[in-house]
């Protein structure tokens, strides 16, 4: 018997076809274009899934000059915030019909420029920084493709360089704020490490508040995003006789923080209130529960990329975009001073 030549793999027309919508916009859906109805674009990709569909990536890179591909930089993505950000991303990044490659930076080790080397190796048709970090020297970057840094980074500077404000000075100035409106005289900051451009911001956040409250600055205790560091932190804390409030640059080290003054004999909230940011799963649970600020992070992953992907696409000016939103959540780790 002559053998049977190879079944050929379904193609774009097989998908528009069964749909009953043309090639067109088949390629539209694939390639995440806006202008189509939800409608058409659940039928594409049901019977894109149907006939086991898939896009031929290398070719349309061929043609289009294109991968539709976003390349992600981070930095210490087994924290909490960081992590949080690269499922926003890669969740949003799906949403619009990309794909992503992901370099992720050691902590204490110098790569940013590397990093998007790599990535566009890999071929990539835009980058964003997820995690700016201090590297000595500014960085200027000359690449054929748009950057969307996800907050400040002083000297990032390049023709295609797009940075978003931080929710980090907000988020500081919201925590010192709650504090200070209950009644404390100042508020001590342990804030994270100084080579993050986020913690740097929320250290601004908290001095904008307690200057325009006119109260007295207290030295800031640099930790490093742990709960070991914020224990260190908290048995410092614990010795200051007059302290009554502490802002605490993340919830992990709060933790930290919390577990020092227990041992102290310093009771939260009836001695000394704590606040942190991020708002952790077990917050919630601590005993007690933490006073935390929680960030959007879905919200701030999705207008970078959205901004990433008009860049690329050559779509649209920029979306004007509001101050990042950030949601205090009180609980019963603050109070008015005794």
């Amino acid at each position: 018997m002559p053998e049977s030549p190879p079944r050929r793999p379904p193609g774009s027309t097989d998908v528009a076809r069964l749909a009953g919508v043309s090639q067109k916009t088949v390629s539209r859906v694939m390639n995440g274009e806006r202008y189509v109805s939800v409608d058409v674009r659940d039928r594409v990709l049901a019977a894109a899934r149907e006939l086991g569909y898939r896009r031929n990536t290398a070719a349309r890179a061929l043609n289009l000059g294109k991968f539709h591909r976003i390349g992600v930089v981070t930095l210490g993505s087994a924290l909490y915030g960081p992590a949080q950000t690269l499922v926003a991303l890669e969740r949003a990044v799906r949403g619009v019909g990309y794909s992503l490659s992901l370099v992720t930076i050691l902590e204490g080790q110098a790569g940013i420029t590397q990093a998007m080397e790599a990535l566009l190796d890999q071929g990539v048709d835009g980058i964003i920084l997820s995690d700016p970090v201090d590297e000595g020297e500014g960085v200027r970057l000359e690449l054929d493709v748009p950057v969307v840094s996800l907050g400040p980074m002083p000297g990032l500077a390049g023709p295609n360089v797009l940075v978003l404000d931080d929710e980090g000075v907000v988020a500081g100035r919201v925590a010192t704020e709650h504090l200070l409106g209950l009644g404390h005289a100042t508020v001590w900051h342990v804030a994270g490490p100084s080579r993050w451009f986020s913690a740097r911001d929320r250290v601004r956040g908290w001095r904008q508040a307690l200057a325009a409250a006119g109260v007295p600055e207290p030295p800031v205790i640099e930790g490093d995003w742990s709960p070991t560091s914020g224990y260190a932190a908290g048995r410092q804390l614990a010795r200051v006789a007059d302290l009554t409030a502490v802002f605490v640059a993340n919830d992990e080290m709060a933790v930290g923080v919390m577990r020092a003054f227990a041992e102290a004999g310093r009771r939260v909230p009836d001695d000394v209130s704590v606040v942190g940011i991020d708002d952790i799963p077990i917050s919630a649970y601590l005993s007690p529960p933490l006073t935390t600020v929680r960030q959007e992070f879905d919200v701030m992953a999705a207008h970078g990329l959205e901004l990433l992907v008009e860049r690329i696409e050559d779509t649209s000016p920029p979306t004007p975009h509001d101050e990042p939103p950030v949601h205090l959540v009180v609980r019963e780790s603050t109070a008015p001073p005794h």
